[in-house]
């Protein structure tokens, strides 16, 4: 029915000075990955481009720059040191958009590593786990070489194609790798129970993943009718999907149903949503875009931050101008929330960080890249309360703000921030 060959076999199909993508996340064909890189004694000037991916990132090695340099949508932990290495590189944008990189030949593809599940009677693979701008990299690169895997599973939504869409199939068994999140800290819980206080019922939520996200979902189960509409989720979800506080009764944009564009989590979250048509995956062009988000009533979008200044402006892809994220799908969330009939755009962050040093700051530090503008903020939430800066002056923001700055840092960001001005 399709052509099998080893992953050795495949990836000689790959030139130099092409450009790659590779599906994103826990989709990540780490078969494929690894068997590029083998070839690195051959290749030159590969550009692999991709958000972030979970696993090795063997290409990413510093020593085979000749070799191979990696294009970030988003900063991953795996390919972080790429920048400061001179073997990578950073492109911003909005998670909406990057799909028409590809459809507008903005960056032409030559080759797409793909990770799909075993294809069905009529010859059908899913994308499994994500989806993002996977269809954009299959219609539009000139070779798309899939991994096959018992292990992935069927997803509902748009990530649903024909293997003769597939030019390459490397077969495999491998386990989809899982992502463990700690317990969140009693920092963290605070944060959520102000972040839950915040949502009704009836709401539509984005969140991310990690502790702050699993200390507000935790802090949900006696709220009803709540919807899902985010790029991404993971095993918090699924205990209030199961006990009916997540249903989507009430959304306008796919109602009944969970949308979100990749998954991220352990493998009750994949054994959880193979063949399961309560959990619906489209590209990140349709999930992502402001214009459909807005549709949901009391769509509440929660996200973070790295440090956020007096007048609410929000840094969360660098540290200064070290670049360390990216901008992701805040600004859509954002914005798209901001717009809903009801809804409400939260970013939560500890008032300090590890080192005790403090979020809320006077002004941004040099060469801080601004996510979420001071126009489009709303809700600023760390451990000691909420601040609603939507609709508030300068002055305003600036005593909100450091209200709910760490108490040993107030008096010194008030002082710095006026000095300043």
């Amino acid at each position: 029915m399709y052509k099998v060959v080893s992953a050795a076999e495949a990836v000689k199909v790959i030139k130099s000075n092409n450009r790659v993508y590779v599906q994103a996340a826990a989709a990540a064909p780490q078969v494929l990955m690894k068997a590029m890189t083998e070839r690195h004694e051959e290749l030159r000037n590969v550009e692999v481009c991709h958000l972030h991916v979970e696993g090795e990132t063997p290409y990413a090695n510093p020593e085979l720059k000749d070799s191979f340099h990696v294009n970030s949508f988003f900063i991953g932990s795996n390919v972080r040191h790429t920048l400061a290495a001179g073997n990578g590189s950073y492109t911003p944008v909005f998670l909406s958009e990057l799909p028409l990189l590809f459809k507008r030949n903005i960056l032409p593809l030559d080759v797409a590593l793909i990770h799909v599940s075993v294809p069905d009677k009529h010859g059908y693979c899913s994308l499994g786990v994500s989806v993002e701008a996977t269809l954009a990299a299959i219609d539009n690169a000139k070779i798309v070489i899939a991994q096959v895997n018992t292990e992935m599973p069927r997803t509902h939504g748009d990530g649903i194609i024909h293997h003769t869409e597939i030019d390459l199939f490397v077969e495999c068994n491998t386990p989809i790798p899982a992502h463990a999140f700690g317990t969140p800290s009693e920092v963290e819980n605070k944060i959520g129970d102000y972040v839950a206080s915040l949502i009704e019922d009836k709401s539509t939520l984005q969140m991310g993943i990690g502790s702050i996200p699993n200390a507000v979902l935790s802090r949900l189960t006696n709220h009803k009718n709540l919807g899902l509409h985010t790029e991404m989720f993971s095993d918090g979800v699924i205990d209030l999907i199961l006990n009916d506080v997540i249903n989507g009764n009430f959304k306008n944009i796919s109602p009944g149903r969970a949308l979100t564009t990749f998954l991220l989590g352990s493998k009750r979250l994949y054994d959880y949503v193979d063949d399961n048509p309560f959990v619906e995956m489209r590209a990140s062009d349709y999930v992502n875009d402001i214009s459909i988000i807005k549709q949901n009533p009391k769509m509440v979008a929660i996200n973070s931050a790295i440090e956020v200044d007096l007048t609410g402006q929000v840094c969360a892809d660098s540290m200064g101008a070290k670049m360390y994220s990216g901008v992701g799908g805040q600004m859509d969330y954002i914005r798209g929330a901001s717009l809903s009939e009801g809804g409400k755009a939260i970013i939560a962050l500890p008032s300090i960080t590890r080192k005790g040093i403090s979020r809320i700051v006077p002004s941004l530090k040099p060469g801080a890249g601004v996510v979420t503008t001071r126009a489009h903020v709303q809700y600023i939430v760390t451990e000691y309360g909420i601040a609603n800066l939507y609709g508030k002056t300068i002055k305003q923001r600036v005593k909100a703000l450091v209200d709910i700055a760490h108490p040993n840092h107030r008096e010194n960001i008030d002082k710095t921030y006026f000095e300043l001005i």
